[in-house]
């Protein structure tokens, strides 16, 4: 135990030696190339300027190239290991280039050092992913407790657990709350239409279909990888009734028609962060505009500390839907907040038909979720001066709190 602590404590250190190897060595490296060509094009200091300015433009239009086509082409068409191990390919054949035109290498020792460090580059690649899609590394881990239970896990991270043989098995509590108030909301086993902004696993779309025979599920991920695990890992068919689109969420809201949702479900995550852009006032009016007249916004949310963007997204709810109720451990939104909460998963509900509030604090005791409600005066107290979110201002990350425990 003693050993297994010592190394535990090295861990970080020896993480940040890694990380420092990595990074500082290639950048202090490639730093080093403007001086470097800087003094060998000089002739003379009367045509410092010249060659100093001209070479600033050339590295400040590679620079602009660089970011456009890595931003906007690369970055869409492969994985980051890829785009990693390409420019590095890349940077080793300019150099062997170059060793053999200034020095006269011949061509077969400059080709086996690009053999080398392309041998190199793939043995230090990413590993420990089952697929690594164009965002994330995602993993399937088995349940060793359940026969069809899965857990896709993207970059480190939980995002979802499905049990391929029981659609109806709840694993994470934030599921349980959501089943709770949908089941709450609407007739049992009456099929609703719902979107899922986010789908991940697919956790709730499955549960709908078996549930609710006859529910189309209309889901907007963007991550055509994670698509992909749905269908060969998870065994997504077409026939059960959902429907995934690979799209951003805030654009596959635009498509939907006007009063066509009887349900819209937010869980996209980037990490433990909602994208901002599904965050804001705007989003949340485009959320309401596809709705019905009876129609519930459910949201997944992550917070801790001071839960300063969860506040302020239930803040931007209450500027858009006449009824907010916030769903959540009694400790994150109790009114005791004289100690910082654990934080982690909340869930908002947002309609402009009344919610039960008794009926769906039943339903979460019925599920174990353990989580209370908060609503009205309490909410409006729990919000506090958490100020709404915008297109032009949504600073989400800078909100969100790193998780922590609760002092005593």
């Amino acid at each position: 135990p003693a050993v297994l602590r010592s190394t535990a404590e090295w861990a970080p250190v020896l993480l940040l030696l890694v990380a420092a190897l990595t990074i500082l060595v290639p950048g202090a490296l490639l730093s080093a190339v403007t001086p470097i060509a800087t003094k060998l094009r000089l002739t003379s200091l009367a045509e410092t300027g010249t060659v100093v300015g001209r070479l600033s433009g050339v590295g400040t239009v590679g620079a602009i190239v660089g970011t456009v086509l890595t931003g906007f082409v690369l970055v869409s068409r492969l994985p980051v290991s890829g785009i990693l191990i390409g420019l590095g390919a890349l940077l080793v054949a300019a150099s062997a280039l170059v060793e053999w035109r200034t020095r006269g290498w011949s061509g077969t020792p400059a080709l086996a050092l690009v053999v080398i460090a392309g041998a190199l580059a793939g043995v230090a690649a990413p590993g420990g992913c089952d697929a690594e899609t164009k965002y994330h590394c995602a993993r399937v881990v088995a349940d060793p407790d359940r026969d069809g239970g899965r857990t896709l896990v993207l970059d480190g991270v939980r995002h979802s657990y499905v049990d391929v043989d029981d659609p109806t098995h709840l694993e994470f509590a934030y599921v349980r709350a959501i089943a709770s108030v949908v089941d709450t909301a609407f007739p049992a086993g009456e099929p609703i239409d719902a979107h899922h902004l986010g789908g991940g696993g697919l956790t709730l779309p499955r549960y709908l279909a078996a549930t609710r025979p006859g529910t189309h599920s209309l889901v907007s991920e963007i991550d055509g990888g994670v698509v992909r695990i749905d269908r060969e890992r998870f065994g997504l068919r077409p026939e059960v009734g959902i429907e995934v689109r690979t799209e951003d969420g805030r654009l596959g809201l635009r498509r939907l028609a006007t009063g066509s949702r009887d349900l819209v479900v937010g869980d996209a995550f980037g990490g433990v962060s909602v994208p901002w852009h599904l965050t804001t006032a705007e989003a949340m009016a485009d959320v309401r505009r596809v709705l019905n007249d009876d129609g519930l916004y459910l949201a997944n949310l992550i917070d801790h500390g001071g839960m300063d963007f969860a506040r302020a997204e239930a803040a931007t709810l209450a500027e858009t839907f006449e009824h907010v109720v916030l769903v959540g451990e009694p400790a994150d939104i109790g009114s005791d907040r004289t100690a910082a909460p654990d934080g982690g998963n909340l869930v908002v509900l947002a309609s402009d038909r009344p919610v039960d509030l008794r009926a769906v604090q039943k339903a979460l005791d019925g599920r174990r979720v353990g989580w209370v409600t908060a609503a009205g005066d309490d909410l409006t107290s729990w919000i506090g001066d958490a100020r709404p979110l915008t297109d032009d201002y949504a600073p989400v990350d800078q909100l969100l709190q790193p998780s922590g425990r609760r002092a005593g």
